[in-house]
Parts: structure tokens; sequence; C-alpha cells
């Protein structure tokens, strides 16, 4: 057997200097399902649908936000009997990527003699089997 509709909340829409009668919003429960949408024309085009109450009601919110009506057209939704939308979680930021070491340069803003390679050996102390080799004199 099918559910009867429940009042769940309002939504007040304004048409120009006028607030207008509020626009009730109903819950119907079928199974698992939950479905949240007012039943007067032409706003009866956004219906929230959810596993839970909560979840409908976000669901809702979201396409309401999204019928083209400005914010300064309609204050709400206000929910009634406990409701709170139940925003879904973000997505997971990835992780930050470390930035690359900076240079010298950019690290002083000025610009350095690049280092000179290590200095290699006086050319006397390699060992050459080609050379004579001197013995010390006592």
């Amino acid at each position: 057997m099918e559910s009867l509709p429940e009042l769940v909340g309002t939504v007040h829409i304004i048409l120009g200097p006028y607030r207008g009668n509020p626009v009730a919003l109903y819950m119907r429960q079928d199974g698992s399902i939950c479905q949240i949408s007012p039943r007067i024309y032409p706003w009866n085009r956004r219906v929230g649908i959810g596993e839970t109450p909560n979840k409908a009601a976000a669901d809702f919110e979201k396409k309401w936000k999204e019928a083209g009506l400005a914010d300064d057209m309609y204050t709400g939704p206000h929910w009634e009997g406990g409701i709170k939308p139940e925003k879904p979680k973000p997505p997971p930021k990835p992780p930050a990527a470390k930035p690359a070491p900076k240079s010298d340069t950019e690290a002083t803003g000025t610009e350095k003699a690049p280092a000179s390679p290590p200095a290699s050996p006086p050319p006397a102390a390699k060992a050459d089997d080609s050379a004579p080799q001197e013995t010390p004199v006592s």
C-alpha cells in the first residue's frame, strides 16, 4: 500500500515586493526511498530523492537551487519535524605535492656564481708508471 504524503516543510516564493503564501513540501516514503516535493504547479517538478528523509531534503535543496530562481526570489526551504538536510561528504582532497626546492636565485633574488667542481689532485701526486721515480737521499 502506498503511504500518504506527510507535510515536512515550506518554501516562500517572493514575487516583486510581495511575499507569497508558503508552498508546502510533502514527503512520500515508498519502501526504502523517500521523495520530497511541493504539490503545486510549476514547483512540483523538483523532487528530492534519498534513502532517508534527511538525504531527500538535501537532494531537494540542491535541485531547488539549480531551478533558475535567484536567491532573493525565495526563502527556505524551512524544514519541520526534525529534518536536517544531510549534505554529502566532499570528495577527499588529493595529497598536496611537495614543492620543488627553490634554487639560490629564486630564494635570494640575486644570482650567485656557480660552484666550481672540486679541484683534482696536482699531477705530481699521481702515480705514473712511465715517469722515473726519485729516491730520497739520506
